[in-house]
């Protein structure tokens, strides 16, 4: 499988972007990234202080700059930060140096795995259904407009998702393919 290009995991928090990314690199044996982790890792802490101390727009140009190094790379599966796509030049680099699969989960999905997790700073001031919905409306068209393959994970096993992306994106690189 390695005549398939760089994947790209977009999606809201909640969707499973770093499981499944796991999941499916594994399966391809690639390398798997985290644009998250990889900043967090760099900076030497979590993505709250980031928040905390430079503001969303701070923990933004980093994010920037990550997703830009991160999709230079060959042969990797990569999980995005959930407002990766709020900036142009992220949507660009993942549409033109991959394939990108948006994680399509519902609202009521998100409120149920994000639930107690306090790694999210966008959550934590005010009413976590309000703010999940308003980011919904905001994201979901720009999510849909970068991606190639939309793959809904709701109610569903990661390994399940996983089997249906690696059969998607084998058919948009193979069209003839007929793996079931």
């Amino acid at each position: 499988m390695q005549d398939l290009p760089n994947l790209f995991l977009i999606g809201p928090m909640g969707a499973g972007k770093s499981t499944i990314g796991r999941l499916l690199a594994a399966e391809l044996s690639r390398d798997f990234l985290d644009s998250d982790h990889e900043i967090q890792g760099r900076c030497g802490a979590d993505i709250p202080w980031i928040f905390e101390i430079e503001g969303e727009a701070g923990f933004r140009e980093r994010e920037e700059a990550m997703v830009d190094e991160l999709t230079q790379r060959h042969g990797v599966v990569m999980a995005t930060g959930g407002g990766a796509v709020m900036r142009e030049s992220n949507r660009r680099a993942l549409r033109e140096r991959g394939t990108v699969i948006y994680l399509y989960t519902t609202v009521e999905q998100q409120l149920r795995r994000t639930a107690k997790d306090r790694n999210r700073p966008l959550l934590q001031n005010g009413n976590p259904e309000e703010i999940l919905r308003g980011m919904f409306a905001k994201r979901d068209p720009l999510y849909r407009a970068t991606a190639d393959l939309i793959v809904r994970t709701d109610r569903r096993g990661p390994r399940s998702v996983v089997s249906e992306i690696v059969r998607r994106v084998t058919r948009l690189v193979d069209p003839l393919q007929c793996k079931a």
